[in-house]
């Protein structure tokens, strides 16, 4: 028996390799019979996490912004990566995606600013605030294009929503100019 799976993305690519394996061995009745299986098994999850959310969030108004008081039940599931994980993956996260990706960016050390989010195409754009260091700025292109695998990781734990991740380099810095005094030179006599 494998370990538990606590990560949403590794539990989906677990998922799909038993699946594509069910579907390599040709028998079709049985892959779709495991698809089914799937579907049913999310949905009584989903209602089960959706009865609790229900539940620790009751009594008064759904919470908005800022999911609930720090300390609440609520405050305390959101907090916990594998149920704020699960509670995204069924798209019953309190949190609008906009407030759990800016949560996701928050909690990695990788300085990114946030451009913009497309919900159409699943693309978050961000940009590197990272202090070009030796060699940066050099107009080589290294260091940017790629998302960190950081912010990759929380992004799947809580914004599903979030396929995909255009990252732009830093802006270059302009180099920094020095400016002396001019040398003393003596004075002519005429």
């Amino acid at each position: 028996m494998s370990a538990p799976v606590t990560d949403a993305r590794e539990a989906g690519r677990r998922v799909e390799e038993v699946l594509d394996r069910l579907a390599a061995a040709g028998d079709r009745e049985a892959c779709t019979a495991a698809e089914e299986l799937v579907r049913v098994l999310m949905d009584f999850y989903g209602a089960g996490l959706a009865r609790i959310v229900e539940l620790v969030g009751a009594p008064g108004p759904a919470p908005a912004g800022p999911a609930a008081e720090a300390g609440s039940p609520l405050a305390r599931l959101l907090d916990d990566e594998l149920v704020a994980g699960l509670l995204a993956l069924h798209d019953l996260h309190p949190e609008d995606v906009g407030t759990r990706i800016a949560r996701a960016l928050d909690s990695v050390r990788e300085p990114v600013e946030l451009l913009g989010f497309d919900r159409s195409t699943g693309t978050l754009r961000l940009r590197s605030t990272a202090a070009a260091g030796p060699g940066g700025g050099c107009g080589c292109g290294s260091g940017g294009g790629a998302a960190p695998r950081a912010v990759e990781d929380a992004l799947a734990r809580l914004a599903p929503e979030v396929t995909g991740i255009e990252l732009e380099a830093a802006a270059p810095q302009p180099a920094l100019l020095q400016i002396g005094t001019r040398p003393q030179t003596p004075a002519r006599v005429p």
